[in-house]
């Protein structure tokens, strides 16, 4: 393989994992009810839409990727190699949320998760990843914007989240 392929292989296997996100988006979504709801539209509208634009956004790609390659993209920034210690943090944020959602609530798993992703995020850019003080601020920032948004959910669009306890406000 030459070095001239080697961006179009890899812009190509970009557009072609979009298409099969979208074909997975389209097989799960043949097994939602379509039982028209509120307006006529059913449970299984918004998957088959995002489904459909992940297919379109897929064969885009590709085709951007076979006649000339990504226009105008910019050079990469940042390492050769990417930051693994950084990643872990992220995947633990991620991983901590959907294993303690139903345990501990979705105000204090989306704190976590905020918390550990940011010292992650942070540790990518080069930072340290953040002392107690820092770790304390993200706790805290992290509960600042999900509770919020939990009781938006909950309140505001009557949408069940998993609480902490039974009043529905924690």
């Amino acid at each position: 393989m030459t070095s001239q392929s080697s961006p179009v292989l890899h812009q190509s296997l970009v557009g072609v994992g979009a298409l099969l996100v979208g074909a997975v988006m389209v097989y799960g979504a043949t097994f939602i009810p379509s039982d028209a709801g509120y307006a006529g539209v059913g449970p299984n509208a918004l998957p088959w839409l995002v489904a459909v634009v992940l297919l379109v956004c897929g064969v885009w790609l590709i085709w951007e990727a076979r006649t000339g390659g990504y226009r105008e993209m910019e050079a990469p920034s940042g390492a050769e190699q990417g930051d693994w210690k950084a990643f872990v943090w992220v995947v633990a944020g991620v991983v901590a949320n959907a294993s303690l959602i139903t345990v501990i609530g979705f105000i204090l798993a989306c704190t976590l998760c905020f918390a550990l992703a940011v010292r992650g995020l942070r540790m990518a850019e080069g930072k340290p990843g953040g002392d107690f003080k820092r770790s304390l601020i993200d706790f805290i920032t992290g509960l600042l914007i999900a509770a919020p948004v939990f009781w938006m959910f909950t309140k505001l669009l009557a949408i069940n989240l998993p609480g902490l306890t039974a009043s529905g406000w924690i």
